[in-house]
């Protein structure tokens, strides 16, 4: 009997599961590898996107047409799934900066990251109500732009500008704490 992919998957056919992994590995790697990732960022984000293409199938959240929509869903997964790493990355590294940031502006020791991890929260008390909610939301709480511009009752595009003057303003207060 021939069974589509998702029988084959929803049954958990070993052969299938393999070949499928195999199949689109080098792919899905290639993209982890040309934006700042290791061989092993490359292995650890195609193993979570295969176990959560694997699992949204099981599930029915996500029904293939055949194996190419399998691979292209699987493309898309791990190269969100990068993004995301990306964005977890530098926020741990700089909370408050954004993609226009200046390299610059990087500390580089302990206690240059110490000295301004302070003054980004002394700074951000002098930011606006609407400012550090945006930002204690979208940093903090990890919410889309999508559910805060629903919640304040703007466009996306205005919590993507919103965001970024709030990130900008909370800038220049440690840029001129630390000039004084």
């Amino acid at each position: 009997m021939n069974r589509t992919i998702i029988e084959r998957l929803r049954y958990d056919e070993t052969a299938t599961l393999n070949a499928l992994y195999v199949q689109y590995y080098r792919t899905s790697v290639h993209y982890v590898l040309q934006h700042a990732g290791s061989e092993d960022d490359a292995k650890d984000i195609y193993q979570e996107a295969f176990l959560a293409v694997w699992r949204n199938v099981q599930l029915g959240r996500f029904v293939p047409a055949d194996e190419q929509e399998f691979g292209a869903y699987l493309a898309r997964v791990c190269k969100n799934k990068w993004i995301d790493e990306l964005r977890r990355r530098r926020s741990r590294r700089m909370p408050v900066t954004d993609e226009q940031a200046s390299a610059s502006a990087v500390p580089d020791t302990t206690d240059e990251i110490d000295t301004y991890i302070d003054a980004v929260k002394r700074n951000y008390r002098h930011l606006g109500t609407r400012c550090r909610e945006l930002l204690h939301r979208f940093y903090f709480r990890r919410q889309r732009l999508r559910k805060i511009a629903d919640d304040f009752g703007w466009t996306e595009a205005s919590a993507k500008n919103n965001k970024y003057r709030c990130l900008k303003q909370l800038r220049e207060l440690v840029i001129k704490e630390g000039g004084n």
